[in-house]
């Protein structure tokens, strides 16, 4: 990928790890947006995420670190820092240090993964991680699918990607018939670019002879920012996914994808079965095909729309601008674009 002028430090919820890897008082590494980070797990279970240096010293708390009950104990000389980074005890003296503080970021754990807030001017979260259940109205829970860590994920680190692309690839209409092999492309039923989240619904089919007129299945997504998006597909096979680019440094970001696979008839528990990995491998398997185009796109500003991509990609990108920090629209604008105002278009295209 040629180095995006987008700015790589935007304004969300980006997924860090699995929850999964950050057991009962694991101290777990990580590097994101730039700066060296710590994930930790209390005893009663709570996550938090720092910055990895003690305030004192400037140990780095990831190595050789350890939680002691709902504290982070420094490797170093034993300071304890609590959940909000404030330290709570220095074993030599008789009282903390009140005036310093690590910087602690907010931390949402859904849909199986740990979520933390990132804003480069500090301001607190103004929208949430969505629900990859409960948020899409209809009566399913976890149960009624495979558990998918970690059978069913992807994880690919240091890759030249920007979270903007995987949003941009939700209203691409034409990438479908030539990077999925999809039958025809798809016919989009909402494009809602409304505040900080975003739905995006389309009707699709992978079966081959289908066409669009015959076509019962689709996508609807939900996409919370430029980090987090989940989908649930329907008329297919049972399906939710969650993808998420989360930016690294100002070149590279790590790319997170989870597949949801729905149980088949009287496999009410357990853990995921081979007809579960087989299904969810090749949801994968059309994930992995977007991120090889990815991996090496130039961001092309202005692009070269065609008339049918032009309403679609424009409000998308207008919407975008909200969670970038050197301007744009607030947090409290947003750019909607009607359906009607999608079929003037197409229709104009096709005259």
């Amino acid at each position: 990928m040629a180095r995006t002028p987008l700015s790589m430090t935007p304004t969300g919820w980006f997924q860090v790890a699995w929850s999964a890897e950050i057991a009962v008082g694991a101290v777990h590494t990580m590097k994101y947006f730039g700066r060296e980070m710590v994930a930790w797990r209390s005893r009663s279970g709570r996550i938090s995420v720092f910055d990895a240096y003690c305030e004192h010293l400037g140990a780095h708390l990831g190595h050789g670190g350890h939680v002691e009950g709902e504290n982070l104990v420094c490797p170093f000389h034993g300071w304890e820092w609590n959940r909000e980074g404030r330290n709570v005890c220095i074993p030599y003296e008789n009282r903390p240090n009140k005036g310093r503080r690590i910087r602690s970021y907010p931390v949402v754990e859904r849909n199986e993964a740990v979520w933390i807030w990132h804003d480069v001017d500090g301001r607190p979260p103004h929208f949430d991680v969505p629900d990859i259940f409960a948020d899409f109205g209809d009566d399913a829970t976890a149960g009624d699918y495979y558990p998918p860590v970690p059978a069913a994920t992807l994880f690919r680190s240091g890759l030249q990607i920007h979270p903007q692309y995987i949003m941009e690839n939700g209203v691409d209409f034409a990438h479908f018939k030539f990077v999925h092999k999809t039958p025809f492309m798809p016919d989009f039923t909402r494009h809602d670019f409304s505040g900080p989240v975003s739905y995006v619904d389309f009707t699709i089919a992978f079966d081959e002879g289908a066409t669009l007129e015959s076509a019962t299945s689709g996508v609807e997504s939900i996409n919370a920012g430029l980090g987090c998006s989940v989908t649930k597909s329907w008329g297919m096979v049972d399906n939710r996914t969650m993808p998420a680019v989360t930016p690294v440094d100002e070149h590279t970001s790590d790319v997170r994808f989870t597949v949801w696979i729905g149980r088949k008839p009287g496999e009410e528990t357990g853990e995921i079965t081979r007809y579960g990995k087989t299904m969810a491998d090749l949801v994968i398997e059309q994930f992995a095909a977007d991120i090889d185009i990815w991996a090496h796109q130039r961001y092309s500003d202005p692009p070269a729309l065609s008339r049918k991509e032009f309403a679609g990609f424009t409000a998308l990108r207008q919407w975008a601008r909200q969670f970038y920090p050197d301007g744009g629209a607030s947090a409290d604008e947003y750019v909607r674009i009607r359906r009607s105002e999608l079929d003037a278009l197409r229709a104009a295209a096709q005259s």
